[in-house]
């Protein structure tokens, strides 16, 4: 039985998936989910490599502003900027790979993509860090298509020390640690998780066969 059936999703089409490979992210990790849910990836280096991609995954393990040299280096933000942020390119960051997509973030003093407003900042009120382990995450806003399969009260992996906001529109999923934070991201075709999808079993393969099944029509309407 095909895993998508195991996972309760619908059979559809495969979108070739692009991951941003870079040495201190997690993206061999992704890739591997990828295998498993059956739908064709190829690691990315640089932006020649995206001949024939449909849509992009940026993994995160590393911090924000050592992910954002890496990106500034091979030349990432102004490609991506005008695929995803300026255009209809489906993407979907996750852990560092949501935290750079807003303005800043107090990791390393790191100035990020800026598509998202705000910023990043730090745990505090004597909460340990980092958050490592499984968290309650639930559905906040107006919702999206990206986190309609998305379980109120549904536990997920996380790993940060940082975290971004939980307020504005485009916060799709929030968590507690300490204090509330943004879990989930969504805006058009801009999507994000703060846990890792792909560590996160069943209910984080299905968020991530999600994103590999929304098509573009549905997200830029």
């Amino acid at each position: 039985m095909p895993i998508s059936d195991r996972l309760g999703m619908n059979d559809v089409s495969r979108p070739l998936v692009g991951v941003i490979d870079y040495r201190t992210g997690n993206s061999r990790s992704v890739g591997r989910a990828l295998d498993f849910l059956g739908v064709p990836n190829r690691m990315l280096r640089v932006p020649d490599d995206l001949a024939g991609v449909d849509r992009v995954v940026l993994p995160g393990v590393g911090s924000a502003g050592t992910t954002m040299g890496y990106l500034a280096a091979a030349g990432w933000p102004a490609v991506l900027g005008s695929l995803v942020a300026e255009g209809e390119m489906p993407f979907l960051g996750i852990c560092v790979g949501l935290q750079v997509l807003y303005e800043a973030s107090e990791e390393q003093g790191a100035l990020c993509l800026g598509w998202l407003p705000g910023k990043v900042r730090a745990f505090g009120g004597g909460a340990k860090v980092p958050q490592i382990g499984w968290n309650q995450v639930r559905p906040a806003g107006a919702g999206h298509p990206f986190t309609r399969g998305l379980a109120d009260g549904g536990d997920f992996y996380f790993v940060n020390s940082y975290f971004a906001p939980p307020g504005g529109p485009e916060v799709a999923a929030t968590a507690v640690y300490g204090t509330e934070f943004a879990a989930v991201v969504a805006r058009r075709n801009i999507m994000a998780t703060q846990f890792h999808c792909e560590k996160s079993g069943p209910a984080g393969l299905r968020l991530l066969e999600t994103f590999t099944a929304l098509a573009r029509e549905e997200l830029c309407r």
